[in-house]
């Protein structure tokens, strides 16, 4: 196949870490020949269609909001953190999880009084999953292991993301409430979905239907 002209060059960033390795993996089943070097943050495939650039989890929304990468490949969890509006293209057969609301298994409900006190890394979908329901509710923002904040004391729940569950019982906890079901999404910034559009139906039709 010819390659592309750098104008219809397709620009998509990926989460590094598993989400990169499942990404590249569904790219590569559907044609496009792309490998990531060790320790390169950008490549692109052997034609030239698609350029991919590899970023931090969190800070995907904002290089596809920036307009950096025109597409990006995240999980909604990702994306309502950061606040931003994107196209939502595809739902991608992968990185499906949950968002759940847990607590140490000895943790007596009846021992809540006034405001709940949630510990998580999702602290904008805690707060408004909890004032939505109009359950008042002080949120302790976490950035490492969650799962410590109730074995310790900081705070008798946590938000978080669940996959498999070992990681809570390993630590005495139990999932109270499963909050939303989490997905792996390919997003567009709206500007470059606007200018591009032929070329991302395109490469949405090959990611959900087979080769290019």
């Amino acid at each position: 196949m010819t390659r592309v002209s750098p104008a219809d060059q397709l620009s998509i960033a990926l989460p590094k870490g598993r989400l990169e390795v499942r990404a590249v993996e569904l790219l590569r089943s559907r044609g496009y020949d792309i490998t990531v070097p060790d320790r390169q943050l950008v490549a692109e495939d052997t034609d030239g269609r698609v350029r991919v650039m590899l970023v931090k989890n969190s800070d995907l929304p904002t290089y596809v909001y920036h307009g950096i990468a025109g597409l990006g490949i995240c999980g909604t969890d990702v994306i309502y953190e950061s606040g931003y509006e994107f196209f939502r293209l595809l739902e991608l057969p992968f990185g499906h999880t949950r968002m759940c609301l847990a607590s140490r298994t000895d943790h007596d409900p009846e021992q809540d009084t006034g405001r709940l006190r949630v510990a998580s890394k999702y602290t904008r979908f805690a707060r408004d999953y909890f004032q939505e329901r109009g359950i008042p509710c002080e949120i302790i923002k976490l950035a490492g292991s969650v799962e410590l904040a109730p074995v310790l004391g900081l705070a008798p729940y946590i938000v978080d993301l669940v996959e498999t569950g070992n990681t809570l019982i390993a630590n005495n906890l139990h999932v109270v409430k499963e909050l939303e079901e989490i997905k792996v999404v390919l997003i567009a910034n709206p500007a470059y979905y606007k200018f591009h559009y032929k070329s991302i139906d395109a490469l949405v039709d090959t990611l959900r239907e087979g080769r290019a």
